[in-house]
């Protein structure tokens, strides 16, 4: 992915190193199943909204799982590293992008902040937590990231690269714009008056539009700054591959539970986030009016 020289946002907040480690979850815990930590986990930045509450409510209003503890990054981070500088660029990018499509429609973007952190950070929206990973809050319109979770994606699924990164912080400004639209507390309204299946399949249609948001980004930034290279979008759609949710389930439980997913298959993931990434437009990532999926 090209970038390095590329305009970077004055709206990252970077605390990392200001805060110690602290109690995070883990790939484990019985309370709920591993199944649903897995994905409550993943879930920060598939779902867009902090994963401790949906964890929580996924057991039932219980308490969080305790496991190993959380390191934080060291103190004295340098406020220029590679990794923030490229969170800049990239977070500028949507700005540009999404600035100028919500001008085109008469509209004012506001742009979202995202807070760089290490271990564990407060919000809005309750605790963050590393092991979390990435997630927006609409209660402060916030992006949080412990850029910890890139390595995870190396780690444990194999995807690596920095459009898939890009990818990632795409998403999670998906949510905001969603937010902004006015979407996402229609569908919490919707889901709180339906069946915990009618919920699902609205989260479902969320979360494929954030998927296809981020490729109308990536259309759009390509078109102006060209900076896509050979491999990037392989490496962003095996990203969307790879944290489908029978893709996650699969490998946590060993089968798959159609009604009880919350973010979508693999090859709908990946599919949405291609057509937005096709065409550009807006109105190609209309998932609660498609009458499949």
């Amino acid at each position: 992915m090209k970038w390095e020289g590329n305009r970077e946002s004055d709206n990252v907040e970077d605390v990392r190193g200001s805060g110690g480690g602290g109690g995070g979850f883990g790939f484990g815990g019985r309370s709920v199943g591993i199944g649903t930590i897995v994905i409550a986990l993943v879930g920060g930045w598939i779902f867009g909204i902090n994963p401790m509450t949906l964890l929580n409510i996924m057991s039932g209003g219980g308490g969080a799982v305790p496991v190993q503890q959380q390191q934080g990054q060291a103190p004295g981070v340098p406020a220029n590293d590679r990794g923030s500088k490229f969170v800049r660029v990239v977070l500028a990018d949507t700005e540009d992008v999404w600035t100028k499509l919500f001008s085109e429609q008469g509209g004012t973007y506001q742009k979202p902040a995202l807070q760089l952190y290490s271990g564990r950070t407060q919000t809005a929206c309750g605790a963050g937590q590393a092991a979390t990973g990435p997630f927006y809050c609409p209660a402060d319109r916030k992006v949080y990231l412990d850029m910890s979770f890139f390595q995870l994606m190396q780690e444990r699924f194999k995807v690596e690269g920095e459009f898939a990164q890009a990818y990632v912080i795409a998403h999670e400004i998906g949510h905001h714009v969603q937010h902004a639209m006015g979407l996402t507390d229609k569908v919490d309204e919707a889901r709180q008056r339906g069946t915990e299946k009618q919920a699902n399949a609205m989260s479902v249609r969320l979360e494929l539009q954030a998927d296809c948001f981020a490729g109308v980004w990536a259309f759009h930034a390509n078109q102006s700054r060209a900076i896509l290279e050979q491999g990037d979008v392989d490496a962003a759609l095996k990203a969307a591959t790879a944290i489908g949710d029978d893709a996650l389930q699969r490998q946590s439980q060993g089968h798959v539970v159609p009604d009880s997913f919350t973010h979508g298959s693999s090859e709908q993931r990946a599919r949405w986030f291609k057509r937005g990434l096709d065409d550009g437009k807006v109105a190609s990532c209309d998932t609660f009016g498609a009458r499949q999926l």
